[in-house]
């Protein structure tokens, strides 16, 4: 079910269905069906260029993003526990001596921020990973980097099963259940945070969310309108959080 769920949002990606449009296309050019495939192929062009512009992943992002804005430390109410989502840190490999940071660690680095500011006596790391690929699971690889920010390992709780949010939700509840704690800090990226505070809630938890790594800034007009790399990743990842949301409904 794992790989099927990854190659499903491969699917609904923009760039992933903007491949299956032109494959799509080819295939009905030669079956002479020339009128149709031109416009299949048209709509994979537009649909691709369309999610590549800044303005369009910044629109889709700031959807998500704008319902968690940012709150700062002294602002954050007191829990019983602060959980981590992965996704920011890559667990090192076989043969590699250290995690590897990625564009989601402000999430452990903010949780450490939280951490000294007492607002939760307890950190608990999520994430897995795949044995045949990483030497350690993610929450492995955020615990180190949290030690490093000064956590002492003492205050640290690892889940390292799960594979994707939902299972991120289930596993992490079990565990605070065991503790008999039920109200938590949920810190994750900003687009992330509505499935998953939402996945959380439905384990019963009382969940105050502390979005971090908003990704959207201000930027000159004219660069919005030209298409970026960067900009068609988050428009993927936006438009996976939305359709995720939507299933899990």
């Amino acid at each position: 079910m794992f790989v099927v769920s990854k190659v499903a949002i491969a699917l609904i990606s923009p760039l992933g269905a903007s491949l299956f449009g032109g494959l799509l296309a080819l295939l009905l050019a030669l079956a002479g069906r020339r009128r149709l495939a031109f416009w299949f192929g048209a709509l994979a062009l537009l649909w691709l260029w369309f999610w590549s512009l800044p303005a369009a992943s910044n629109w889709v992002r700031g959807y998500l993003e704008d319902q968690h804005p940012p709150m700062a430390v002294h602002e954050v109410p007191q829990a019983e526990a602060i959980v981590v989502l992965g996704g920011g840190v890559s667990p090192a490999g076989h043969g590699d001596l250290y995690p590897k940071l990625e564009s989601g660690a402000d999430r452990v680095w903010h949780a450490a921020r939280l951490f000294h500011a007492s607002k939760a006596p307890l950190v608990l790391l999520t994430g897995g990973s795949d044995p045949s690929h990483s030497a350690a699971s993610e929450a492995e690889a955020m615990g180190q980097f949290m030690r490093d920010l000064g956590v002492p390992g003492q205050a640290l709780v690892l889940e390292n099963r799960s594979r994707n949010t939902s299972q991120n939700a289930e596993y992490s509840a079990d565990i605070l259940a065991e503790q008999g704690i039920n109200r938590i800090l949920l810190v994750t990226s900003a687009y992330h945070m509505p499935r998953a505070k939402g996945l959380f809630e439905a384990q019963g938890l009382e969940v105050i969310p502390v979005a971090t790594d908003h990704e959207v800034l201000s930027r000159p007009l004219w660069r919005n309108l030209l298409p970026e790399a960067r900009a068609l990743d988050g428009s993927s990842r936006a438009i996976k959080e939305i359709v995720g949301r939507l299933v899990g409904r």
